[in-house]
């Protein structure tokens, strides 16, 4: 992850600019000793630059906000240290120029363009954590009246893609870096002929951190199409038993099971581990009904009255646990005389989410942006709303 080793960790006086970059404010730990987050504007993103003072005194990107491309991050940890002139003494992070083909294509989405606007002309279909991209780039390349649409977190990965989609001139892929498991709740129904799960990470020492599990393939037949089809492909032989008994808890359900088959376009992965003469294993799920349009209602704007800041301190000592999720204070901070920020972790115990919410002249709202609406963030939101409310 990109980041500079600073000598010394000066300060800027807030709301400041340098060059293209935004510094609008500093929301510091509870205990100022360890450090604060930076809030930061550029190329159209909000995220937080974190300050860790340690054995080392570290600047670097904040987890749940990191914005991709890497050059966007890169570009504002070198802006803040000139701005504020913190001397770097170490760092990973180079001066190049953004990459020509990155600031050449829209490719790149955020979850908020597809939780506004769907598209719904064509079929969809979607790869969950697509790696080096040859599996979507040649999808894509073959069915050009598909829109793909692939998920990565890895954000190398998603750079080498958007380069690729630029060389190759594809115009029917969009890019999100973003949990697939929170992702296919802003799926419209029936709508999705495939959905590609090709070698995902097997988890297993901690097997609710898969990608596949009954909640996921809920989602997944409600998305797809009758006769659309979720395709779990592993070198894992644990993956795919648990597949199996995944697959089969629907009260009806189709799927096919198939053990080294040969496809069009294959991983540098895949490649290896037929070297080293391993199975691989493909299960198959078939949608085989159509299904309504999920009912979600509700927002995430807080109730109206000042919120009282002892009332904060006192949810950082508890985890609220209810049938649909969780509400749990993980950090709080400070901003500015008066003002206040918490990282929450919210939502599904399967899905969970982290966000923060920040609190100005008692008034609260989530920053930089609203969690994702599901039904468990929405019913967690409602209980922050009154835990903080009264």
């Amino acid at each position: 992850m990109p980041h500079l080793n600073l000598e010394s960790f000066k300060p800027l006086t807030y709301p400041t600019q340098c060059g293209e970059v935004e510094f609008l404010f500093q929301a510091d730990y509870k205990n100022p000793d360890e450090g604060a987050l930076i809030a930061t504007r550029y190329k159209g993103r909000e995220f937080f630059l974190v300050y860790k003072n340690g054995a080392k005194k570290l600047l670097k990107s904040d987890k749940i906000t990191r914005p991709s491309p890497n050059f966007i991050l890169k570009h504002a940890l070198l802006a803040y240290a000139e701005c504020s002139g913190s001397p770097i003494l170490d760092s990973n992070v180079d001066n190049a120029p953004e990459n020509t083909h990155l600031k050449t294509h829209d490719a790149l989405k955020t979850i908020s363009y597809f939780a506004e606007n769907f598209p719904k002309n064509r079929e969809v279909r979607i790869e969950v954590g697509f790696g080096s991209a040859r599996h979507l780039l040649h999808q894509a390349a073959a069915n050009p009246d598909v829109l793909f649409i692939g998920l990565e977190i890895h954000k190398p990965s998603i750079e080498q893609a958007l380069k690729q989609i630029v060389i190759q001139n594809i115009t029917n892929i969009m890019i999100i870096d973003y949990d697939a498991r929170l992702f296919l709740e802003f799926v419209p129904s029936n709508i999705v002929g495939k959905i590609y799960v090709h070698f995902p990470v097997p988890w297993d020492k901690k097997p609710h951190r898969r990608v596949i599990s009954e909640a996921f393939l809920k989602e997944s037949e409600r998305a797809l199409r009758v006769g659309g089809t979720l395709e779990l492909r592993t070198d894992s032989e644990n993956y795919y038993r648990f597949a199996l008994e995944t697959f089969s808890s629907p009260a009806i359900s189709r799927f096919d099971v198939r053990k080294n088959q040969e496809i069009a376009i294959v991983s540098k992965y895949e490649d290896r581990w037929k070297k080293m003469e391993k199975n691989i294993y493909d299960v198959t799920f078939t949608c085989e009904a159509e299904s309504p349009e999920p009912d979600i209602i509700g927002n995430f704007t807080f109730s109206g009255g000042a919120v009282d800041p002892k009332i904060i301190d006192r949810l950082s000592t508890e985890t609220y646990k209810r049938e649909w999720g969780f509400l749990h204070v993980e950090r709080t901070f400070t901003v500015g005389e008066n003002g206040s920020m918490i990282r929450l972790a919210m939502g599904s115990f399967d899905r969970p989410e982290s966000t923060y919410v920040l609190i100005e002249n008692g008034a609260a709202r989530y920053y930089p942006s609203f969690p994702v609406r599901s039904s468990a963030n929405l019913q967690a939101h409602i209980l922050l709303d009154e835990l903080i409310h009264g």
